[in-house]
């Protein structure tokens, strides 16, 4: 049994959400609930594979395109997810923002479209607009904090957008939806009627609910002609983003090929992190029983988090599908986002990303990352009571 809620210090360790928080707020020594890492260990038996790799103390040139990495994914996906997968589908990358970047010019021309739900990640934005892509925004229905697609609005935007390529988030940062086999397939159906590549991000796709079960977009593969990219990595689940290592199913060979030329030669990322591949293989390979373990506690954890978070004047949180993010409401005209803000980073001494940063639709909205244990969680929201008043 792991044991998720030791307190361990990462101040020190040039951690981004940690020692780097007043980059972004403006204030140092806040308690942050930032950045999408998380405050856990590896697996015990993960760590002892990457101490013996460090003791040997030989780091050369790493190759990645082998079974004994390409097959820690589709065995993953297979046990995971009763997911069909193919070795040959199987990338490298070093992240899964590279991925999206190196895709885009491969898949569409400059000026193209490309159709995104929002709120969303905030690094889509700035990929879309930097690799000379025009973002066209399509915004959930928010129906009491429950978000939905109108699929009717959705074709006409099709239509009228003339769109390239849609990019998906499964399950979706920040709201927290786990997009469901009806959902999917009609989404998998207008990107085949209108001749759209559809590129799923789905590195949030282990930890969801109970209950809840996520479908990767390859398992439509034959539905869109193989027009379709799958990009993910071990890191989110596992906290292990420092390590740089991620991967894409690509089922088209020569979208593929495209995308190997893009990797190795015009960008010379023929090696892998040798400690990233050894992380993911064992991981994937036999750390099943961990992710459940993690899905529990972060369950736990919403659980408390909404029966705290509902408690307080003009706040409402309804706990997400997936992931470890909080999507918390914040009524406006009680609390405007700029001064809700000021009053968390300088009363209660908090960080807590504000919703706006994922779009306009998110502008009454906190996302609270709650990948901690639960005394950093029970701190967090006695700190936001003191920053509103209401102690």
């Amino acid at each position: 049994m792991t044991d998720f809620n030791e307190i361990i210090d990462r101040t020190g360790t040039f951690s981004t959400q940690w020692d780097y928080v007043q980059d972004r707020f403006g204030v140092a020594g806040l308690l942050p609930f930032t950045i999408s890492d998380t405050d856990f260990k590896l697996p015990a038996e993960t760590i002892t594979v990457l101490e013996k790799a460090v003791h040997k103390g030989v780091f050369g040139y790493t190759r990645w395109n082998h079974h004994a990495f390409k097959s820690s994914v589709t065995h993953w996906f297979q046990t995971r997810f009763k997911a069909a997968t193919q070795e040959d589908w199987v990338v490298y990358s070093p992240s899964v923002i590279y991925s999206l970047s190196a895709l885009l010019p491969i898949v569409s021309s400059p000026q193209d479209k490309v159709m995104t739900f929002t709120p969303c990640y905030d690094a889509f934005f700035a990929t879309i607009r930097d690799n000379d892509r025009e973002l066209v925004e399509f915004p959930l229905t928010d129906t009491n904090h429950r978000y939905t697609i109108d699929f009717e609005k959705l074709e006409k935007a099709f239509q009228s957008e003339k769109i390239t390529i849609f990019l998906l988030c499964s399950p979706h940062n920040p709201t927290g939806r786990v997009w469901t086999q009806a959902e999917l397939t009609k989404l998998t159906a207008l990107c085949a009627e209108y001749q759209v590549f559809l590129i799923s991000d789905e590195i949030h796709m282990d930890i969801v609910r109970a209950g809840q079960k996520h479908i990767p977009i390859t398992e439509f593969c034959e539905e869109m002609h193989a027009n379709i990219a799958l990009l993910s990595s071990s890191s989110k689940t596992f906290n292990t983003p420092a390590l740089i290592c991620s991967y894409a199913l690509i089922p088209d060979e020569t979208v593929r090929d495209a995308f190997l030329q893009t990797l190795k030669q015009k960008n010379g990322l023929s090696s892998i992190s040798y400690l990233g591949m050894l992380a993911q293989i064992d991981c994937y390979q036999n750390q099943a029983a961990w992710v459940d373990e993690l899905c529990k506690h972060i369950d736990q954890e919403m659980l408390y988090l909404k029966q705290e978070i509902n408690a307080l004047d003009g706040f409402s949180f309804i706990i997400p599908e997936a992931s470890y993010l909080a999507w918390i409401h914040a009524d406006p005209q009680l609390y405007p986002m700029a001064s809700l803000q000021e009053q968390l980073i300088n009363i209660g001494k908090v960080a807590i990303m504000r919703g706006d940063t994922y779009g306009a639709d998110g502008a009454a909205y906190l996302r609270m990352n709650i990948g901690t244990n639960h005394a950093k969680i029970a701190d967090g929201i006695a700190r936001i009571r003191q920053a509103i008043g209401s102690n």
